[in-house]
């Protein structure tokens, strides 16, 4: 069974995950690379029924995001040299501290991106459910392109998209069976079909064609159909994601997928040679604990 390969950018460094472990390589301000990694305990390893189609990818998701709150606090604590007299990072969130900030970006992210397009497009002379869902995702993706252009503005925020597209340029080049060193993965693309910007943006337009079924409704039960059918668009976009990354060579579906492609654009920024070494560190680190995985090993299938 080919193993998932999964990344993310954190505070100065970079996530990369696997199915068992994931690792964290941050860069302190010593200029030294800090290592963590963790065991995933994950329940698709568990349970055949987390394992099924749809399923499987809201299950992925949560997962991806407990992670990715987890990493993101250790890297901030790293960036800070908060580490005690072994090297070791000092502080790590606890379960309660990440299910709270879980919640937080969960909520404002279903405020934003949910809940608002429906009110705004309720307020619109619009009769037609047809009309109605196309409107409402045109306002969701405004809104969502908007955001990221006015945070891509925040220098911190412009060093963790250099870190994205060190992350992607690494898996890149592991799934090209490149060899793994900064020079060789600089030179290939920020641009990975199965990114989680795409995956964002497929969501929202996967959502036209489920709440077209729901019509409109009352605004109270407009707003509750959007957050009550997120897990089953998530589970739908994922499966597309997954379907595009085992067939990049299908240039019909690739032509279908560019707008998720090129939004990549906004969230991903040309890295230095010492950010993508330390994606190239997170990467050797997590192939080592999936047991030595290589492209001359095994097919590796990646999922950025």
């Amino acid at each position: 069974m080919a193993a998932l390969i999964g990344g993310q950018a954190v505070l100065e460094g970079v996530m990369m995950r696997g199915p068992s472990n994931w690792a964290l390589a941050v860069r302190k301000r010593n200029g030294e690379i800090a290592e963590l990694n963790r065991a995933i305990r994950s329940p698709m390893a568990r349970h055949r029924v987390f394992r099924l189609p749809v399923i499987r990818g809201v299950v992925a998701l949560g997962e991806s995001l407990g992670i990715g709150f987890r990493a993101l606090a250790i890297s901030a604590n790293y960036a800070a040299q908060e580490e005690d007299d072994d090297g070791e990072v000092q502080t790590e969130l606890s379960r309660g501290a990440i299910v709270f900030a879980f919640a937080l970006a969960i909520g404002f992210a279903l405020m934003l991106f949910k809940v608002t397009p429906a009110l705004i497009t309720s307020w619109l002379p619009i009769d037609r459910t047809g009309v109605f869902v196309v409107v409402e995702g045109v306002i969701r993706v405004a809104i969502f392109i908007a955001y990221i252009s006015v945070i891509s503005l925040l220098p911190d925020l412009r060093r963790v998209f250099q870190y994205h597209g060190a992350e992607h340029k690494a898996i890149n080049a592991l799934e090209a069976g490149a060899e793994l060193e900064p020079e060789v993965v600089q030179r290939h693309s920020l641009i990975h079909p199965r990114c989680g910007t795409a995956f964002l943006l497929w969501v929202m337009v996967i959502a036209i064609f489920v709440f077209a079924f729901v019509g409109q409704p009352a605004w109270y039960w407009l707003i509750t159909s959007r957050i009550v059918a997120l897990p089953l668009i998530a589970g739908l976009a994922y499966e597309l994601i997954r379907f595009a990354g085992k067939n990049t060579g299908n240039r019909l579906l690739m032509t279908l997928l560019a707008p998720g492609l090129w939004l990549q654009r906004l969230t991903t920024r040309e890295p230095t040679l010492e950010q993508v070494e330390v994606s190239i560190r997170a990467l050797r680190e997590v192939l080592r604990l999936e047991g030595r995985i290589t492209p001359e090993e095994r097919k590796v299938e990646v999922m950025a």
